[in-house]
């Protein structure tokens, strides 16, 4: 009467090796993703964004790890056409992000952008060459990661500026006002230094999505 029992331990001590071995396995399995979850993900993709002092920009995107994605692109500020680059780091593959990027606009005419506040008459020589550049230094938050990601990013931004043609209209304004006359009836020359570089800290922010395609 003993025998049946007999039998059914010497089955559970062959079957527990086994289902040991199959539960080590299992885990295994189940571990590997998250040991490289980057391999699974697209790498490349498509971004565009819009804010300040950035403009409207497009740029390719490449993800070498979930958490760092690095992009490089070109876009407008309404006034001329410029270039940025720039790399986020997302701890957690999404949610909180931090983004450092440098931006160049080239030289364009301002003028037109200031005649829709300021008339269809406004011309200044000051805005006949406007460009700059730029640095953002930005927390933001990450919504998604693996095909589409949406974000707000704000923060901090330098910018960098020349104000061209600034001895010429200083010596016009001068002049128009009479500077340059002495009572005498001799003129007078006014100095004027070279055009001056303007340096500045202010808030900025973006709204932008990215698609990753492979």
């Amino acid at each position: 009467m003993h025998r049946p029992r007999s039998l059914a331990l010497l089955t559970a001590l062959a079957f527990f090796p086994m289902a040991a071995r199959a539960a080590d396995i299992d885990a295994a399995r189940s571990a590997a993703p998250t040991s490289g979850p980057s391999r699974s993900l697209p790498r490349f993709g498509i971004m565009a964004d819009a804010g300040l002092p950035d403009g409207a920009n497009a740029s390719l995107v490449f993800r070498p790890l979930r958490w760092v994605r690095l992009h490089g692109g070109g876009g407008t500020n309404t006034i001329s056409a410029g270039i940025r680059a720039g790399a986020t780091l997302v701890p957690f593959g999404m949610g909180p992000s931090a983004t450092v990027e440098g931006g160049h606009y080239f030289d364009g005419d301002a003028n037109g952008l200031a005649r829709r506040f300021a008339g269809q008459s406004f011309q200044s020589a000051l805005l006949d060459k406007v460009g700059y550049d730029y640095a953002n230094f930005h927390l933001g938050l990450d919504f998604g990661y693996r095909r589409v990601t949406f974000y707000l990013h704000g923060g901090m931004s330098y910018v960098r500026a020349t104000v061209h043609n600034f001895d010429g209209v200083v010596a016009s304004t001068a002049s128009a006002n009479g500077a340059g006359n002495t009572p005498g009836g001799g003129t007078t020359e006014v100095a004027v230094n070279q055009d001056p570089i303007v340096k500045a800290w202010f808030p900025s922010a973006k709204l932008g999505l990215i698609v990753y395609l492979w």
